[in-house]
């Protein structure tokens, strides 16, 4: 079976990784070397859903202390505004 980008209707894909960052409630978790499919004509970005239900599942377990990250980084804020 043959995948189409809904975007360009193109239908080559390239396996990348790259960095997600998952946000809730003010909360965030940085994913390193998280695998995507990028089309390779338009470059939009394809999450498998597995994948980011995995990466929710750590996020709130880390949420919960059920998990301990890899690493705590701080990340600095400025408004735009």
């Amino acid at each position: 079976m043959t995948t189409f980008s809904p975007f360009c209707a193109h239908p080559h894909f390239e396996e990348e990784r790259t960095d997600y960052l998952y946000s809730h409630a003010g909360n965030y978790l940085l994913v390193p070397n998280t695998p995507v499919l990028v089309c390779a004509n338009c470059g939009m970005i394809f999450y498998d859903g597995a994948v980011l239900e995995e990466i929710e599942r750590r996020f709130f377990a880390i949420q919960s202390h059920a998990e301990a990250p890899d690493q705590i980084i701080q990340l600095p804020s400025m408004a735009y505004a």
